[in-house]
C-alpha cells in the first residue's frame, strides 16, 4: 500500500512512496506527530539520480524488518534536496560541522523540535570498513533517546546553538578589486596541474564550470594569457576525457580514479546545471579563440539538452540516472554508456570497429568493470567517421534508457535559457533561441505567480508546493536577460525585473548581505545563507551577477548597489577560496569593466542591425549588455536618445549609460569592444 508520498509531485519522493517504510514529506504535521509520540525524527535526503540514494533504499528502506523498526520507534521523513535546498543546506551545514564531511543519501536523527544530534550518510546493511551498519545506528539512536533523552537534548540543543552563532565574512570592508582578482587567478593557478589539464588535487574530479567562466573574462580584460591557457586546458581536458559523452553529447557529474594508475571513470548521472553552464563556457570560449573543439562542444551539448532532457511542456527535465537495464536484468551504473571492442565489431564491423576502438581509448581489458569501457577522445588516436558515430548513436539509442527526472527546476532552467539562447545566437541556430524561449515561457506561466513570487519546481505542467529560494530568482533572472540581449524582446527584461525587484524585497538583509530563503519562508533552525559555489552559483553571487547586468541595462541606481553590496565577498573569499567563488569572481570582471552596455539601434529586417547584433554577441567583454531595436524602443531603456546615423543603423558602447561616439560597421564595433 502507498505511503503518503503517493501524493508528492517530485520523482524521487514518488520513488520512495511504495516503501513500507511510513514515509512522511517535509510539514509540521510531521514534527507534531513526533511530539505527540515522543519519538525523535529520522530526516532522509536525497536526489533521483544519486546512485546510492538508491542502493541504501534497496538495501534497508524497502526491507520489512528494517521499515517496521523505523516507523515504531522514529518519525520518518524523505526530502528531495532539489526541491528544498534550504533544509538541505541547513541540515548539511550541521553534518559538515560534526563529521568534516558530507554527503547523499543525507540522514539526521533530530528532536521533534527540528534540532539534530546524530548524522550521517550512506550506512550499509551490515557492519563493513569501519561502518555501522544502518540497523545499528537506529538501534543505537532508539538507545539513546530512551535512556539519555535529556543528554541528546543537550547535545541537539547546543548544536544548534552553534550553527546560529557562525558568522560569515561578507566583505564589507568594500569591493574586489585588481588585487583580489589577480590574487583569485594566482590561486587558480597553483592549483591547476596544466599535465593533467585538471583543477585540484585527489582522485574525484568535478567540472569548474564557473572557475572557467572567471578565467575568460580575466583574459578578455587584462589580456592574462595564464588565465586563457588554463581555460583551454581544462576545456580540452573535459571535452577529450569519460566526463563527456563522446557519442551523445554532454555531461556527466563527474570523474573519479578508482584505483592508482587507473583510467578515470565517471560518475554516469548527468545534470542539467552542469550542462547549461559547461555548454556556455565552451561557446564563450569559442568566441574568444575560434576553437573547433569548443564550437562542437556547446552544440552537441545544446543540442543533448534540447533532445534528452526538454520536456513536453517545453521546459527542461533536472537529471538523467547513472544507472541503467544492462541487458540482463540488472541495474547497473554506466550500463548505458560503456562498450567493449566486441560491442563495437558488432555494430561497425571488424575494421571499423577496431577504428572505434583506437579512437574512444576502449581496450580489450577494460577501462570500466566487467571488461567494458568508457569512450574517451584522446588527443593520439584513429579517425572515426561520422557515419560509424552515428552507427554507434543508433545502436547505444537500442539499449535500455536511464531513467529521467522529469521535475523542472526553476534556477537551473535559467541556466539552461541563458546557454541554449546564447549558442544558438552565436552559432546560427534559430531553433535553439526558440527553445529557449519556449522554456522561458514555461517558467512565467506555470513558475511565476501573480505577483512574480517563483515556485522551485513544477512536473508535468503541476506546479510544486515549495517557493523558490535566491538562486531561482537569480538564475532565472539571468536566463531572462540573456534572452532578452539576444532576441530583442524587452518582455523579458521587464521579467527580469520583477524578479530581481523580489530580490531586492525580500532576500537582502542589513548590510546588504544575501539570504537563500526569503524573509517570509518558513523558519529553519538557521536562516541559510552561502556565497560560495557548489555545484551551480551560489544564489548569493548570482543574484549580484544578474542585479549588476539588470543595472547596466535600465541605468537603476538600487540594483547597482545591491550588486556592489553583495560583491563584498568576493573581495574577502575570492583570494583565499578562488576555486568556491568562480561565479563571484565573474561578476566582479564585470563590475570592472562596467559592463559595457552595448546599444544596436536599426530596422529589424535591415542586415546591417543584424551584423552590428551579431557583433556585439561576439563581444567578449566581461558581462556586456545588449539591447537591439529601433532608436528610442520602450522596452530597452539603452535604446532611448540613441539615433541612427546617417538614417542607418547604428552601436552605441557605454558604461553608466556614458557612450561613445556611434559606430555603423561592425569592424569599428569590434574595435571598440576591444
Amino acid at each position: 500500500m502507498p505511503n503518503r508520498l503517493a501524493h508528492e509531485t517530485s520523482p524521487y519522493l514518488l520513488q520512495h512512496a511504495d516503501n513500507p517504510v511510513d514515509w512522511w514529506p517535509w510539514s509540521p504535521e510531521a514534527f507534531e506527530e513526533a511530539r505527540e509520540r515522543g519519538v525523535p525524527v529520522l530526516l532522509s535526503v536525497g536526489y533521483s539520480s544519486c546512485h546510492w540514494c538508491h542502493v541504501l533504499a534497496h538495501e534497508s528502506f524497502e526491507d520489512e524488518v528494517t521499515a517496521a523498526f523505523m516507523n515504531e520507534h522514529f518519525v520518518n521523513i524523505k526530502v528531495d534536496r532539489e526541491e528544498r535546498p534550504d533544509v538541505d543546506a541547513v541540515y548539511m551545514e550541521a553534518v559538515q560541522a560534526a563529521t568534516g564531511q558530507g554527503g547523499w543519501p543525507m540522514s539526521v536523527f533530530m528532536t521533534p523540535d527540528g534540532e539534530p544530534f546524530y548524522f550521517g550518510t550512506y550506512f550499509p546493511p551490515e557492519p563493513r570498513h569501519g561502518m555501522p551498519s544502518f540497523r545499528q545506528v537506529l538501534e543505537g539512536v532508539r538507545g539513546a533517546w530512551a535512556d539519555r533523552r535529556e543528554e541528546v537534548t543537550e547535545v541537539a540543543e547546543k548544536i544548534t546553538r552553534d550553527l546560529a552563532a557562525r558568522e560569515l565574512d561578507h566583505g564589507a570592508g568594500g569591493l574586489p578589486g585588481e588585487e583580489e582578482l589577480a590574487q583569485a587567478r594566482l590561486g587558480i593557478t597553483r592549483e591547476y596541474d596544466p599535465a593533467s589539464g585538471w583543477l585540484g588535487g585527489g582522485d574525484t574530479k568535478f567540472p569548474p564550470g564557473m572557475v572557467i567562466e572567471f578565467l575568460l573574462r580575466h583574459h578578455a580584460r587584462t589580456g592574462s594569457e595564464a588565465a586563457l591557457e588554463m581555460a583551454e586546458g581544462m576545456c580540452e581536458t573535459m571535452a577529450r576525457s569519460s566526463l563527456y559523452d563522446q557519442l551523445g553529447g554532454g555531461f556527466h557529474r563527474y570523474v573519479l580514479r578508482p584505483r592508482p594508475g587507473a583510467t578515470l571513470v565517471p560518475h554516469f548521472e548527468k545534470m542539467l546545471y552542469d550542462n547549461a553552464l559547461l555548454c556556455r563556457v565552451y561557446a564563450h570560449l569559442w568566441r574568444v579563440t575560434g576553437s573547433e573543439l569548443a564550437r562542437r562542444v556547446a552544440l552537441e551539448t545544446a543540442d543533448f539538452m534540447v533532445r534528452e532532457l526538454r520536456t513536453n511542456e517545453g521546459g527542461y527535465a533536472s537529471a538523467l540516472d547513472a544507472d541503467s537495464d544492462d541487458g540482463t536484468g540488472r541495474h547497473v551504473e554506466g550500463a548505458f554508456y560503456v562498450w567493449t571492442p566486441a560491442q563495437l565489431t558488432e555494430v561497425l564491423g571488424e575494421q571499423d570497429g577496431l577504428a572505434a576502438a583506437r579512437h574512444f581509448g576502449v581496450t580489450a581489458e577494460g577501462t570500466f568493470e566487467e571488461g567494458a569501457s568508457v569512450l574517451q577522445l584522446p588527443v593520439e588516436g584513429g579517425e572515426l567517421s561520422a557515419d560509424a558515430q552515428s552507427r554507434l548513436l543508433a545502436a547505444r539509442e537500442l539499449r535500455e534508457r536511464p531513467g529521467r527526472d522529469d521535475k523542472l527546476v526553476a534556477a537551473w532552467n535559467g541556466l539552461a535559457i541563458a546557454a541554449i539562447c546564447e549558442v544558438g545566437a552565436l552559432f546560427d541556430r534559430p531553433d535553439l533561441v526558440e527553445r529557449a524561449t519556449e522554456a522561458a515561457d514555461v517558467l512565467v506561466r506555470v513558475h511565476m505567480d501573480a505577483h512574480a513570487r517563483l515556485a522551485r519546481t513544477s512536473k508535468d505542467g503541476q506546479v510544486g508546493a515549495n517557493r523558490g529560494v535566491l538562486e531561482d530568482y537569480a538564475d532565472v533572472a539571468e536566463g531572462f536577460l540573456a534572452l532578452a540581449g539576444v532576441t530583442g524582446e524587452g518582455v523579458w527584461l521587464e521579467f527580469a525585473g520583477f524578479l530581481l525587484d523580489i530580490v531586492l524585497d525580500q532576500f537582502v538583509g542589513e548590510g546588504g548581505v544575501l539570504y537563500d530563503t526569503a524573509h517570509d519562508a518558513e523558519r529553519l533552525i538557521r536562516r541559510p545563507q552561502d556565497p560560495t559555489d557548489n555545484a551551480t552559483p551560489s544564489g548569493w553571487t548570482a543574484a549580484a551577477s544578474a542585479l549588476l547586468s539588470y543595472a547596466a541595462h535600465t541605468g537603476s541606481s538600487a540594483h547597482r548597489e545591491a550588486a556592489e553590496s553583495a560583491l563584498g565577498v568576493v573581495r574577502a573569499l575570492g583570494p583565499r577560496a578562488p576555486r568556491f567563488i568562480g561565479w563571484g569572481l565573474a561578476a566582479a570582471e564585470a563590475l570592472l569593466d562596467g559592463p559595457r552596455e552595448i546599444a544596436v539601434v536599426g530596422a529589424p529586417t535591415d542586415p546591417r542591425t543584424g551584423a552590428l547584433h551579431r557583433t556585439a554577441l561576439l563581444s567578449a567583454a566581461p558581462g556586456a549588455v545588449v539591447a537591439v531595436g529601433v532608436p528610442g524602443g520602450e522596452e530597452f531603456p539603452l535604446l532611448v536618445d540613441r539615433p541612427l546615423v546617417g538614417g542607418g543603423p547604428a552601436a552605441y558602447v557605454c558604461r553608466r549609460f556614458v557612450c561613445a561616439a556611434p559606430v555603423t560597421t561592425p569592424e569599428s564595433l569590434a574595435d571598440t569592444l576591444s
